[in-house]
């Protein structure tokens, strides 16, 4: 039944993450936490974090993670299929009709009102986040050295340009000296 499980899961996921795999965060984690409890939010955050420190797409390593925990090997290749297969397919049949039409006003509208809502859904997945990254809001103030940490990263990536994977190291050897 789980595997099962993640196939619907998963190529739900797949089927309906606009976007691409940041944009489908939201949808994983509705999936695995709030619909089926495969995952708390705490174990979501740690595998988004983890997977984060990896390479890849984000999205493909969530899914792979979710289906190892939900059933072992064989649910992380079900997991791994459900997510990328249907988007595959998908891109292969519609990219010779996005090539002829990606000029066509409703094309042009339609992207145009997905994109600020691939935003607010990246919003939403740091409104989640944040209480269990740098404590509930009451104690925002007690906790900011991670404020500090969270604030200095992103002024490292967007004015210093630093790369993503450096920063995750940085973070992860702060968190290991310094932080309790």
């Amino acid at each position: 039944m789980n595997l099962l499980e993640l196939l619907v899961s998963f190529s739900r996921i797949g089927l309906f993450g606009f976007g691409g795999g940041p944009a489908m965060i939201p949808l994983i984690q509705a999936e695995v936490v709030a619909l089926r409890g495969w995952l708390t939010p705490q174990e979501f955050l740690d595998a988004f974090a983890f997977g984060n420190a990896l390479p890849g797409p984000i999205a493909t390593k969530l899914a792979g993670y979710v289906g190892f925990v939900v059933a072992g090997w064989l649910g992380a290749i079900v997991a791994l299929l459900a997510l990328t297969v249907p988007t595959m397919l998908a891109m292969v049949a519609l990219s010779s009709v996005y090539a002829r039409y990606k000029e066509h006003l409703g094309v042009v509208l339609f992207l145009r009102g997905v994109r600020p809502i691939v935003i607010a859904l990246l919003l939403l997945v740091v409104w989640d986040f944040a209480p269990s990254a740098l404590g509930p809001p009451a104690s925002w103030l007690a906790n900011w050295p991670l404020w500090l940490l969270a604030i200095a990263s992103f002024v490292a990536a967007t004015k210093l340009h630093l790369h993503p994977a450096l920063l995750i190291v940085a973070g992860g050897l702060i968190g290991m000296v310094f932080l309790p």
